[in-house]
């Protein structure tokens, strides 16, 4: 029996990385004395899938994509930080108290710095250099502007998704992914390669091929819509898609991957809901000049059950459920996929909402959440992000959303796929789409979830995007606090006040305001002392799950 463990739990791998001699020098060993409190927030959660059902082909597959994401969380350990394959040496060396909880967290955070905390250093007091490993640590935003004003022929090539910036000389310089990380990338694509020779599924076979080409020419697009088309009992999704960790600019994409195992029976009961994606984007809460009739309406959805994740999605925090691809042109060609990761969803569930729920909400409440109102609303919360503007014009000038709201965006974006997740679910409701009962636990369960990522911290998209959304809902009277300080939502104003802030946020990102963007977070994205005061009070309950992946019974 095959039974590679946590992707090897991540340390084989970092340990084995080759120092890059052109990376940064590494911080101070030196520990935070409450180490082993931080690593406690990560409970372990073993999570296994069914996946006798699968072929023998796809079974060899499946070993090879574990390959393939091995090379993939490389890359990104270096977009983190240019320095981390220099500092794990240090970093597996490291003896006495505190020791193990400090490379397990570093494992977690992939770096020395705390993503629940502000990015504030747990190992020495190196500052964590805010373009990540995309940028000069010492390139402002000052410099970069003043470069792209000066050489505008730059422009396409410097925020460019797949490309790095580096200096020569006393010049700046864009580099493509393909070069930067080219031979973890062979890797990759060598692996996918053999991934497609041993599936027997024509689908699975054909992105693998696409997206190994991909590698190596920085053009994700083909590879892309083959995505969209796969048809396989594995979902695979591997590389750059986000933009989260470049908290410079926002430009630039981390490599990722998840190997999954569909469900099909699950997949097949949402799957009517992708056909109500015209009727949600013409009832957006925005004028119709605003909204986006392009987008393509095939958006296939999908449930399954992770057996592997690697890169950016492994980092802190892990993801419940994804909505991509992120680029335009396959949006408005097909749609996008939405992904729900019910394993998680369920270890989630269990471990932290319903704990979180006993603290923050009034007694006589807590038996109104539900697991099915948390399921739902992360669908359409996944189903939301492919609604609304995407391509716009802004002065004239054609754009898109991302490029004008910068490392803004993704707080913007995280917080308009929530609230018109919930938005979605009452207007099919009302249309008779969806049962009354179903949306009628949503405003407790939403509230609670507002808390399990208000504690990742308002320097992580998701936290940032829920603290404002807490605060634009207690200003509008949708929430409110008790006497003894815990928060009620009052479900006659909730759908309001919903509404009104998701017409805001579509606003903002219809007409690119980045001004409107830093006055909705100067406004609202500051966690008050009556919710500090409950997120304090949530010590005991985990922070998320620390994920292990036997992937038992494949031969």
């Amino acid at each position: 029996m095959w039974r590679p463990t946590a992707l090897v739990v991540a340390l084989a791998m970092i340990s084995a990385c080759t120092p890059d001699p052109g990376a940064p020098p590494a911080p101070s060993t030196t520990i935070a004395p409450d180490i082993a409190a931080r690593r406690a927030q990560f409970v372990p959660k073993v999570l296994d899938a069914e996946v006798s059902h699968l072929s023998a082909g796809d079974r060899l597959a499946l070993a090879r994509m574990v390959e393939a994401a091995e090379a993939v969380d490389e890359i990104f350990r270096r977009q983190a930080w240019e320095g981390n394959p220099a500092f794990a040496a240090e970093v597996a060396a490291l003896e006495g108290p505190g020791a193990a909880d400090a490379r397990d967290y570093y494992r977690i955070m992939v770096g020395p710095w705390d993503r629940l905390k502000a990015h504030e250093p747990f190992l020495g007091t190196r500052p964590r250099p805010q373009g990540a490993g995309y940028y000069p640590e010492d390139l402002t935003e000052e410099e970069f502007n003043a470069w792209l004003e000066a050489h505008p022929e730059d422009r396409e090539s410097f925020t460019s998704l797949h490309t790095v910036i580096r200096r020569d000389g006393d010049r700046l310089v864009a580099i493509p992914y393909s070069r930067v990380y080219a031979e973890p990338l062979a890797r990759a694509a060598e692996a996918l390669r053999a991934a497609a020779a041993a599936t027997d599924n024509a689908s699975l076979r054909r992105f693998f091929e696409l997206r190994a080409d991909a590698f190596s020419s920085d053009d994700y697009y083909e590879s892309d819509l083959a995505w969209m088309d796969l048809d396989s009992p594995l979902e695979v999704v591997i590389g750059p898609y986000e933009t989260y960790e470049d908290t410079l600019f926002g430009y630039k994409a981390a490599f990722e991957a998840f190997i999954c195992v569909a469900q099909p029976e699950d997949s097949a009961a949402l799957a009517r809901f992708k056909e109500q994606l015209p009727f949600l984007e013409q009832s957006l809460p925005i004028p119709d000049e605003h909204k986006n009739p392009n987008r393509g309406s095939e958006s296939p959805i999908r449930v399954v059950d992770e057996l592997l994740t690697a890169g950016d999605t492994r980092a802190g925090v892990q993801t419940l459920a994804f909505n991509l691809p992120n680029d335009e042109r396959v949006r408005e060609a097909k749609g996008s996929k939405k992904v729900l990761l019910k394993n998680i969803m369920r270890a989630k569930y269990e471990a932290i909402l319903e704990p979180i729920a006993a603290v923050v909400l009034p007694a006589e409440d807590v038996e109104r959440v539900s697991f099915d109102a948390y399921f739902d609303h992360i669908l359409f919360h996944e189903m939301a992000h492919g609604l609304g503007p995407g391509r716009i014009v802004v002065d004239g000038r054609a754009t898109e959303v991302r490029l004008e709201l910068k490392e803004l965006y993704s707080a913007i974006e995280e917080a308009k796929a929530d609230v018109l997740g919930v938005l979605s679910l009452y207007q099919l409701a009302e249309k008779g789409e969806i049962a009354p009962e179903v949306v009628a636990s949503q405003p407790w369960t939403f509230t609670a979830g507002l808390f399990r990522s208000a504690r990742f911290g308002t320097t992580e998209a998701h936290g940032l995007g829920v603290v404002l959304q807490a605060n634009y809902l207690l200003e509008k009277g949708a929430l409110e606090v008790t006497a003894d300080g815990r928060f009620r939502p009052l479900p006659d104003r909730f759908p309001e006040a919903i509404r009104d802030l998701a017409h805001d946020l579509l606003m903002v990102e219809a007409l690119g305001s980045y001004d409107g963007a830093k006055e909705l977070v100067s406004r609202f994205g500051t966690v008050r002392p009556e919710m500090q005061a409950l997120i304090d009070a949530l010590v005991t309950v985990p922070v998320d799950i620390d994920p292990v992946y036997p992937l038992a019974g494949l031969s």
